[in-house]
């Protein structure tokens, strides 16, 4: 069995992280490979607002989950909002991406979170399964307004 852990990163980590996030950019948008941006990774590792976990094998990181800790205005407890999260196709399929949401769920408990939410796109049939087999679906649909920014 793979030992996989899973841990808080910090601006220490922006270079391990740095490749995972245009690997991931380019799974999702296709086209030319993104080059790897240290600066990037950096200022997401360091925003206020977001916090980043990574998956680790043999101290390689090779997955890496960005999340929220949010108002929920309807009990007025917190929930944990996972945006982004992503294993590195050599690795998948070794429960990488389940120890981190199950990562998430421990942290949340110890929050007091009400949930952990997260939108994702329906065509990623893989990771959907996933989702399907470890939590609820939600009652809400997801849409994107792009934004001019002109």
């Amino acid at each position: 069995m793979t030992k996989i852990s899973i841990k808080s990163l910090g601006p220490d980590d922006a270079l391990a992280l740095a490749p995972l996030i245009a690997e991931y950019a380019q799974a999702l948008k296709r086209g030319a490979p993104r080059r790897p941006d240290q600066f990037y990774a950096e200022r997401i590792l360091g925003d206020r607002t977001a916090e980043v976990i990574g998956a680790e094998v043999e101290g390689r990181l090779v997955g890496f989950a960005i999340y929220f800790d949010l108002p929920e205005i309807i009990t007025g407890l917190r929930t944990g909002q996972l945006d982004e999260i992503y294993v590195h196709p050599d690795v998948r399929n070794q429960g990488i991406g389940r120890r981190m949401i199950e990562w998430l769920v421990s942290e949340g408990a110890k929050r007091a979170w009400s949930e952990l939410r997260w939108i994702v796109p329906g065509r990623n049939a893989p990771a959907v399964a996933l989702y399907d087999k470890i939590a609820e679906p939600a009652d809400w649909k997801g849409y994107v307004l792009p934004i001019d920014r002109g």
